[in-house]
């Protein structure tokens, strides 16, 4: 029997986790547990780079694990861990610095993003975390990353990293590919459908969360930016907002575009923000009750962890060895 293909990904836990984060990555990561071998991991040292509330990190940590468990991926069947329980991904991440070029780093689009945004904290870290997502994903050498559109200049970088390792030491890492979902992969603002959709309230009030209640995720939708036209026609490049809430319906009700089009041929967008909403609330459901009944038993979520960063160390630690070995580390 061949080996399972090996995937990862990571989300921090910097906000709650939204309507984007399921249906661009958590919804497919599930559908993979057969397939694949699979690592998740709450990216909380990704997290600190923009300044964090001690206990909100931790909440939302826990949080965002009972979500991810809610959302159907199997502790027994996936691999879920705390990025900072497995101490290799610093480790790994360090070395890698000294192997990612300034101008790599510098032409990252979210470092540029993210330094508008913060401009009073523009730390080291938020330059050079590149080098830390590289670890992350090169620590488990994975054949497959996970990634939406905007993430996959960082995939491409962990790539030359990679290779430009193996070329100096010989073959070490695996270079790995990035896995884009076709439907759903990148999930817009339902207030400004050019911007995707953000896990911070302050940045997005046109976001939903996994756990908003039923009554505000109606109230999100019936207010979504649209346009003048009245017609329900995908087309991205001139009706950004109604195109986003027809991926959003797409993603949820299994429908093809030209079905959607047919099914509200006439209608006003008051109809279909509504049958979007309602779709959006009996996709959710689940996922929000299921969530609040493990945020409640703590000693499960907390063996989750334990398991989850277990295994991922013990991979994880191979590498780094192997890695060290290379680089002409002694041996302790």
């Amino acid at each position: 029997m061949d080996e399972k293909k090996i995937m990862l990904s990571g989300i921090k836990p910097s906000g709650d986790l939204t309507l984007g984060s399921y249906l661009g990555a958590i919804k497919h990561w599930k559908e993979r547990a057969d397939e694949f071998d699979c690592y998740y991991f709450m990216a909380d040292l990704h997290a600190i780079t923009v300044r964090q509330n001690p206990a909100d990190l931790r909440r939302r940590t826990m949080e965002q694990l009972a979500q991810y468990i809610a959302c159907g991926l199997d502790p027994e069947k996936n691999t879920l861990f705390i990025q900072s329980h497995v101490h290799q991904h610093a480790e790994l991440g360090w070395v890698l610095n000294c192997y990612a070029m300034f101008g790599e780093l510098s032409r990252m689009t979210q470092f540029k993003d993210k330094s508008a945004k913060n401009a009073d904290n523009i730390n080291g870290g938020l330059f050079t975390y590149p080098a830390l997502m590289a670890a992350d994903i090169l620590l488990y050498q994975p054949d497959y990353v996970p990634v939406g559109e905007d993430q996959k200049q960082h995939v491409e970088l962990t790539r030359d990293i990679a290779t430009r390792f193996n070329h100096l030491y010989g073959d070490t890492f695996k270079i790995p590919e990035p896995y884009i979902s076709k439907v759903g992969a990148r999930i817009m603002s339902l207030a400004d459908p050019t911007a995707k959709m953000s896990k911070s309230e302050n940045d997005d009030p046109g976001r939903v969360t996994l756990m908003d209640d039923p009554a505000f995720i109606l109230k999100q939708f019936k207010r979504a930016v649209t346009d003048c036209d009245a017609c329900v026609r995908y087309d991205p490049e001139n009706k950004k907002g109604i195109s986003n809430l027809m991926t959003i319906y797409a993603a949820t009700t299994g429908k093809s575009f030209a079905e959607i089009e047919r099914e509200f041929d006439g209608q006003g967008y008051g109809t279909f923000k509504t049958a979007v909403g309602e779709s959006v609330v009996e996709l959710l459901r689940p996922i929000r009750e299921e969530a609040g009944r493990l945020m409640k038993d703590k000693a499960y979520l907390e063996s989750v962890c334990k398991q989850g960063a277990e295994k991922a160390g013990y991979v994880a630690n191979k590498t780094l060895r192997k890695v060290y070995k290379r680089v002409g580390f002694v041996a302790k």
